[in-house]
């Protein structure tokens, strides 16, 4: 399995900090090697020790006048079926899909954080995610429910007020869904353990990323694991 796995962009970068004159053991900031980091000015950067983790490190960064800076960090947890590439994920592992992706924008349970420039929406009880392959609104927000989005298939996101608290979206299969791949993925506050899929983070790490993230920034987020076994790939 191991050999079918694309190399991690994170890793192969040492070549071009070779062919750039610096020294091979150099430390560099984790975002100078990554292939892609969005075309933005911020980052964050999911990591996971290798496929099969539940658990790893969330960091995010900012470019200032060409180098990046880290913001902050804390710990992170993964899906219970562990990580796998985005192209390859299938609705249903719990696993969190590897790539590179956007954040549309944030939500929550709770009102957005003091300092929030993020577009946010609240949650109601009539907030659905869809996540019925049958449906038109297959990984969307949908308020109220639509007739073709069975209950459940759907996450009737009210009755998370832990985990939706306060979350971003990620953009994971979201500007062209392709059914079956997976839906609903988020960056979103801890739970009791392991996520369906998604990313989180403890409650007060999510307001100083809600805080923090800058729309005008485009800020983008890089899942893969440190062992190099995924590729963190612009899906």
């Amino acid at each position: 399995m191991r050999s079918s796995l694309v190399i991690l962009s994170v890793l192969l970068a040492l070549t071009a900090s070779v062919a750039a004159g610096a020294p091979p053991d150099a430390p560099r900031p984790t975002p100078e090697r990554l292939a892609d980091t969005g075309g933005g000015r911020q980052l964050i950067i999911a990591e996971a020790p290798e496929s099969g983790s539940t658990t790893g490190t969330l960091t995010w960064w900012e470019r200032r006048r060409g180098r990046w800076t880290r913001a902050g960090s804390a710990p992170a947890r993964f899906g219970a079926g562990g990580l796998t590439e985005g192209r390859e994920r299938r609705q249903g592992t719990g696993t969190t899909p590897a790539g590179l992706y956007d954040l549309p924008y944030a939500f929550g349970v709770r009102p957005a954080p003091a300092g929030t420039a993020y577009p946010y929406r609240r949650v109601t009880d009539r907030s659905w995610w869809c996540q019925d392959n049958g449906a038109r609104a297959y990984n969307r927000w949908a308020e109220p429910l639509p007739s073709d989005c069975g209950a459940a298939e759907a996450e009737h996101l009210i009755d998370y007020r832990t985990q939706y608290a306060r979350a971003l979206v990620i953009g994971f299969n979201y500007a062209k869904p392709v059914r079956g791949r997976g839906a609903g993925v988020f960056l979103h506050v801890d739970g009791a353990g392991a996520t369906a899929g998604c990313v989180s983070v403890a409650a007060g790490a999510m307001d100083r990323l809600l805080a923090w993230a800058d729309p005008a920034a485009r800020p983008h987020i890089a899942i893969g694991t440190s062992a190099g076994e995924l590729a963190v790939t612009r899906y």
